[in-house]
């Protein structure tokens, strides 16, 4: 089947990628002339594991193909999907610019039936605006005869492992009023679900919906777990002990129960947002998600508490080791970071930081200062060197089981352990000296 991709974000450029895999014909296109020649190129312009393999095996084999001409990806393709950004705007709710320039583009330049998939998170009622940008562009034409359905399939990816997420999926929702169209999805997201019966048709507003209310109780799960550290910490609990207790029990599960410096990244934060915008704007007050936001909140500005606390207020002339900086492992994405927040109070107090990630070096010196006061080390341990505490921010698997001896050496003898995202063993830490500092460990 041949598909044409509008947009090559996270969504766009791993779904590509992923049905291009899979025996498709796929033209990715978008409007950024520099991300598609890189492209052409080999250059990918995401951190993903797995995914750059597969781009190139795809694009040498012809199935997946980069441009800036949409009538070019449009032509021939059965499908048309809407993978644009939806970024936040001043009052929380999504911009649907993109999403609505995206259909206007179709309208304007499609010849025959196509099939139009929103897969970018828009509010319920999204879908059915682009259906009708889509007929007003063929009327304005003169074309009204040309036929065309539109769907919502949400997307269900987490940075790190996007593209095991695609081509594994734990379901696919296909939310459309048409039996005609949803055979059509069901046939071309097969090879996905071989082993399993996992898709799930209904309506496009309960699909639209499901996507937000899908990250908004992950979000939860994340701040209730932070808020009942803090309660830990008071108590003599070990948050830690307690996940464990929880995550047994088979109506709770354990994902997303792990205590931290709270959720980040571009999905989290901006659905949240505009799940309580969309909510408000129907004269629905979502009080347990604005509590969820402030939770979050509130997450970061505790654990930089315990740093002024231990260190005081004025932190001229130390030097801080953090310890990753994308928002979570596997990725190179820090919209949102906790790592920004903690660089931004420590740098208002006079601290000098040595930074160190794995991936998202190259991002983190587009957003952290070019003064000097952020120094970008070549690797972990010379980040440590003559400084007066590790902050532990992104919890990569290579920072579980570090040289502790060499450790010692690198750092000052009083130097402090802050351990964000309880990676590492208070005992262990203490026995050597550090003081140590975690999330819900008493």
């Amino acid at each position: 089947m041949r598909v044409c991709m509008i947009g090559t974000g996270y969504v766009g450029l791993v779904t590509g990628a992923c049905l291009a895999e899979n025996g498709n014909d796929v033209w990715c296109v978008d409007v950024d002339e520099t991300k598609i020649a890189g492209l052409k190129e080999g250059r990918i312009p995401i951190y993903e594991p797995g995914l750059e393999d597969i781009v190139r095996r795809n694009v040498a084999q012809n199935r997946l193909r980069f441009t800036t001409d949409l009538k070019e990806g449009l032509a021939d393709s059965l499908f048309v999907f809407i993978a644009v950004g939806t970024p936040p705007m001043g009052d929380g709710s999504a911009d649907l610019g993109y999403v609505y320039e995206a259909a206007s583009q179709v309208g304007t330049l499609m010849d025959g039936y196509k099939i139009v998939v929103a897969k970018s998170t828009i509010p319920v009622g999204t879908t059915a605006r682009v259906q009708e940008i889509i007929r007003e562009k063929l009327e304005e034409r003169k074309k009204s005869d040309i036929d065309f359905d539109v769907a919502f399939c949400p997307e269900f990816l987490k940075e790190g492992a996007a593209v095991e997420d695609c081509l594994r999926p734990d379901r696919i929702v296909i939310g459309t009023g048409n039996e005609r169209t949803a055979e059509f999805l069901k046939e071309l997201f097969a090879p996905f679900v071989m082993k399993e019966n996992r898709f799930y048709t209904m309506s496009i507003p309960s699909a639209e919906m499901t996507k937000y209310a899908s990250n908004a109780m992950l979000a939860t799960r994340i701040s209730f777990m932070n808020e009942l550290s803090r309660l830990c910490e008071k108590v003599g609990a070990d948050i830690d002990q307690v996940r464990v207790g929880m995550g047994t029990d088979s109506r709770i599960g354990s994902s997303f129960l792990y205590a931290g410096l709270g959720y980040g990244g571009s999905c989290f934060p901006k659905d949240v947002q505009a799940l309580i915008h969309c909510a408000s704007s129907n004269g629905v007050d979502l009080s347990i998600l604005k509590a969820v936001e402030e939770a979050n909140r509130e997450q970061r500005r505790l654990f930089i508490e315990k740093i002024i606390g231990h260190f005081g207020d004025d932190l001229s002339g130390k030097a801080f080791a953090l310890w990753g900086m994308s928002f979570k492992p596997q990725t190179d994405d820090m919209r949102e970071a906790p790592a920004l927040t903690i660089a931004e109070a420590l740098l208002s107090r006079g601290a000098v930081i040595r930074a160190f990630d794995p991936v998202a070096m190259e991002k983190a010196r587009e957003m952290l200062p070019g003064d000097g006061s952020v120094i970008f080390c070549d690797d972990a341990y010379d980040a440590l060197e003559g400084t007066e505490a590790l902050v532990l921010v992104t919890e990569w698997p290579q920072f579980r089981r570090p040289d502790w001896d060499r450790i010692r050496e690198l750092m000052k003898p009083s130097a402090a352990v802050f351990d964000g995202r309880n990676q590492l063993s208070p005992s262990r830490v203490r026995a050597l000296g550090f003081a140590y500092y975690g999330i819900g460990r008493a």
